[in-house]
C-alpha cells in the first residue's frame, strides 16, 4: 500500500529546512526513515525548481513560518504513485 508524504519548507532564523510528514500509520515496508525521506525529497526537487522555490520563500516569508508544498505518494519500493506539488503563490504587497 502506498503512503501519502506531505513536504515543505520550515523557514528558520538562519536557514530554510526542508521537512517530510511521516503519516502515524506508514506501510511496514519502509524499513529505513532517512531512505524514504531522501527519496521524498529527490522526487519533489525532480518536480519543482528547488531554487526559484527556495528564493520565493525566503523573499516571502518570516522565520518560524512552515510553507507546504503537497505531496508525494510512494510505494515502499520506491516506486512514485501519485504527486500533488506546487511552486508557493505569493500575493504582492500593494502599498
Amino acid at each position: 500500500m502506498a503512503d501519502r508524504f506531505v513536504v515543505g519548507i520550515d523557514v528558520q532564523a538562519e536557514e530554510l529546512a526542508f521537512f517530510v510528514h511521516v503519516p502515524r500509520q506508514i506501510d511496514s515496508g519502509w524499513s529505513d526513515p532517512e531512505a524514504f525521506q531522501r527519496l521524498v525529497a529527490e522526487v519533489t526537487w525532480e518536480r519543482l525548481d528547488r531554487e526559484a522555490v527556495l528564493s520565493e520563500i525566503a523573499a516571502h516569508v518570516g522565520a518560524g513560518e512552515r510553507v507546504v508544498l503537497g505531496s508525494v505518494t510512494l510505494e515502499p519500493d520506491g516506486e512514485v504513485v501519485d504527486t500533488e506539488l506546487a511552486v508557493p503563490q505569493f500575493e504582492l504587497d500593494e502599498e
